[in-house]
């Protein structure tokens, strides 16, 4: 929609191209979330759809098609159903999305009428529940028949299912010993938040694909073709409105929800008399903030002229009646509660806090989680110390503001003070990993606070394996991101010293060292969900199934490697090998391997040239302290390391299970080379400090920064001050702009050759 022209910018070609385009897409969706339960777009893009449909319509009311989406109601019923003639066509409602045009409604209602301003008109103010229209028919008080809406006109007849929610009475209460001799009752069948989650887990648990919402979830639900799946799925219904009938009903609306309570139906107690506009937007917004707390989904408040006299006088448009009203809630935001904030520690350490929200849905999904960034955010201000929200931080137990703007990750925008719980506290963000202890720093400049724990926490275990295993690392051939996984997951491979280990673990059939449960519990670190999907998929399954992943699990701790599905005696043999010819690193592989943030394959080279040895490094990173003494001062002085690239160093090896993971991985090595300072190199680059970017053609980066690095020069990733060449292939951008700032010398990939000798 971003990039659409204004309809006020159309011409009479485009104006006719748009509808034809906007009435495929509106009818795919139709079909798609009336007949197949299976939405293709949100709810907000629906409505922007038909919005802009609409106004090009209003602008060209002479293009409009016979197939026009204004003229629609829901979509054609299923061929798997019997279909029934509705006597009475159940038609939907106008939306608004405004005040103003609640005042506007009102307007219209009174100018059609020829009333005045000053002419008193009563409205109801109604809950409109996100959920599926159901006709019920009655016979005698006896319920004969149950038909969805289906195109207005022509529905579903789902009678066997409708009589197994409990909601519906298979027979009416009479009222003052009277019952009519045909009344059709309709309203919305719906599902509540708390049957609704317990759908999804029962989903999740058989291996099924979980609902997308309530809505999604009623709507399959009653459309099934056997009815014990209805029954167990626990519908609710609210009556609301009626349609054919062999006399009238009541005077009002009102009435005839009362009515209704009376024949045994159940009504939204959250129905209202309204005097006055007024009244009406004062309900709305009472609603609306009542929304996060209700058990079932609405997604507005509904608005009728309540005198039926005055509903028969205004009538009926082409597909929606004059005397209601649709005010629709935001289609992005929405207000709910803040239950709890958790933090998850991704894969690179960093500790990214979550709200856990008393669910809601917004633009046809459900939210019960949202970021809140980091813990500026959370306590009202950005990463300078400027305040944000006005300064309003966020705590657990406030109501928030939640919005989806574009569909993206939930947000939450702001928080309503005056809803504070009394004796609340500012959140304190911890300043320890919640998955492995280990101590969270946040470095200066930074916005994230990072946990230290590296290789020893189970939340960044499997990022750090693949990186230890990688080609710059140990390069261990056959043991890629694929198996790393899958080995994690087995508990096969939890550190990297496990790895030079598994093949006497493979031989005795003792390779797993714990279970599924507590597997599962680990990968949750990042996100429950994402972790039953890695588990499955780590095990060849498709989807998770608590008795299968167990069962596989327990089969797959027994099996051999060259058994296992993937695997075989040759690849077997060819990965045990290539582990043993590693037991043998040079230093600044084994620093590099140990994926210590900052530090990257030059910083590794020039600290293993530094140190010469494994003791000498290990000796300083376990006993320098971070600012002072000597120790530290050596290692800041070394070339091309910082104070943070120190830091990080000494955190990593000075946290107490990090360096024991350390330890026992060196235990299982044979030889650590060291690593000697090139021979002085008599070239025109030598001693130079040089930058790459873009793409070469007669070499790759690689080669060509071992080019450089075999002829005496320094290759960094960065432009500064310091850098003596910056050699620029296809693509390279920013860093040609710095390096023309910095008066840095600039090559194309000819002069490059040139300088070193040719390729």
């Amino acid at each position: 929609m971003k990039n659409l022209k204004p309809v006020a910018e159309l011409s009479r070609d485009e104006a006719e191209k748009e509808l034809a385009r906007l009435a495929r897409l509106l009818k795919r969706a139709n079909t798609a979330y009336y007949v197949s339960d299976q939405p293709v777009m949100s709810d907000a893009e629906y409505d922007r759809l038909k919005q802009r449909n609409l106004a090009i319509e209003t602008r060209f009311p002479d293009l409009k098609r016979p197939d026009s989406p204004s003229n629609l109601v829901g979509a054609p019923p299923s061929s798997a159903f019997a279909k029934v003639v509705h006597k009475v066509p159940m038609l939907s409602l106008e939306d608004i999305f405004d005040d103003a045009s609640v005042y506007e409604f009102d307007e219209s209602v009174r100018k059609f009428l020829g009333l005045s301003a000053e002419d008193a008109i009563d409205y109801s103010s109604e809950p409109k529940i996100d959920g599926l229209s159901l006709s019920l028919l009655y016979e005698n008080g006896k319920l004969v028949q149950g038909a969805t809406r289906g195109d207005g006109k022509v529905g579903e007849d789902v009678t066997a299912n409708a009589l197994t929610i409990r909601d519906i009475p298979h027979h009416l209460k009479p009222i003052d010993g009277h019952l009519p001799e045909l009344i059709e009752v309709r309203g919305e069948c719906y599902m509540a938040h708390s049957d609704f989650f317990a759908l999804n887990e029962r989903q999740k648990q058989r291996g099924e694909k979980p609902f997308a919402n309530p809505r999604n979830a009623a709507a399959g639900s009653l459309r099934q073709l056997d009815p014990a799946i209805t029954a167990e799925r626990n519908l609710r219904f609210f009556a609301y409105a009626w349609g054919a009938h062999s006399e009238p009903v009541a005077d009002t609306q009102i009435q005839a929800l009362r009515r209704f309570a009376a024949m045994g139906f159940k009504v939204n107690i959250l129905s209202e008399l309204c005097h006055t506009p007024d009244d009406l937007v004062h309900e709305f917004h009472k609603i609306e903030d009542m929304r996060a707390t209700l058990n079932y989904d609405i997604d507005g408040v509904v608005f009728k002229v309540n005198s039926i006299a005055l509903q028969h006088r205004l009538g009926y448009r082409s597909t929606t009646p004059r005397w209601a009203i649709a005010r629709k809630f935001s289609p992005v935001e929405a207000w709910t509660w803040l239950r709890k904030i958790d933090i998850q520690v991704g894969r690179t350490g960093a500790l990214s806090p979550v709200a856990r929200l008393q669910p809601v849905t917004i633009g046809g999904v459900v939210v019960s989680n949202a970021t809140l960034h980091n813990e500026d955010y959370i306590a009202g201000r950005d990463s300078r110390g400027n305040p944000i929200r006005d300064g309003r931080d966020i705590r657990e137990g406030d109501w928030v503001k939640v919005y989806r703007a574009g569909d993206v990750i939930p947000k939450i925008a702001d928080v309503d003070l005056s809803k504070r719980p009394p004796g609340s506290e500012p959140y304190k963000f911890p300043d320890h990993c919640p998955v492995c202890g280990a101590l969270a720093v946040r470095e200066p400049g930074s916005s994230v606070r990072r946990c230290t724990g590296g290789l020893s926490c189970p939340a960044q275990a499997i990022e750090r394996l693949i990186h230890f295993v990688s080609r710059p690392a140990f390069d261990i051939v056959g043991l890629g991101a694929r198996q790393i996984e899958q080995f994690y997951v087995l508990s096969w491979i939890e550190e990297p010293a496990d790895i030079f280990t598994l093949e006497a673990r493979d031989r005795a059939g003792k390779k797993a060292k714990s279970d599924p449960e507590q597997m599962l519990e680990k990968l949750t670190g990042t996100d429950p969900e994402k972790a039953r999907e890695r588990l499955a998929s780590a095990l060849g399954l498709e989807r998770f199934d608590t008795d299968k992943v167990a069962e596989r699990f327990e089969s797959l701790s027994k099996t051999p490697l060259a058994q296992m599905f993937g695997w075989g005696e040759t690849s077997a043999r060819n990965l045990f090998q290539a582990i043993r010819a590693r037991r043998r690193i040079a230093l600044d592989r084994l620093i590099f391997s140990l994926g210590i943030r900052h530090v990257g394959q030059v910083a590794a080279t020039m600290l293993a040239r530094s140190f010469h040895n494994w003791s000498a490094f290990y000796e300083t990173m376990t006993t320098a302290t971070p600012g002072e003494g000597a120790q530290w001062d050596s290692l800041v002085a070394i070339d091309g390391v910082g104070p943070v690239m120190a830091e990080a160093l000494v955190l990593a090896f000075q946290q107490e299970k990090e360096r024991a993971l350390i330890d026992r991985l060196v235990a299982q090595l044979e030889e650590i080379t060291e690593v000697s300072a090139p021979a002085p190199v008599d070239s025109p680059i030598a001693g130079k400090t040089i930058v790459f970017t873009g793409t070469l053609q007669h070499m790759t980066r690689a080669e060509a920064k071992a080019r450089a690095e075999a002829l005496g020069a320094k290759v960094s990733n960065s432009i500064s001050s310091k850098t003596d060449l910056l050699v620029a292939g296809e693509g390279g951008g920013s860093k040609r702009g710095k390096a023309e700032k910095l008066g840095v010398r600039t090559v194309d990939e000819a002069g490059w050759l040139d300088l070193i000798g040719g390729v």
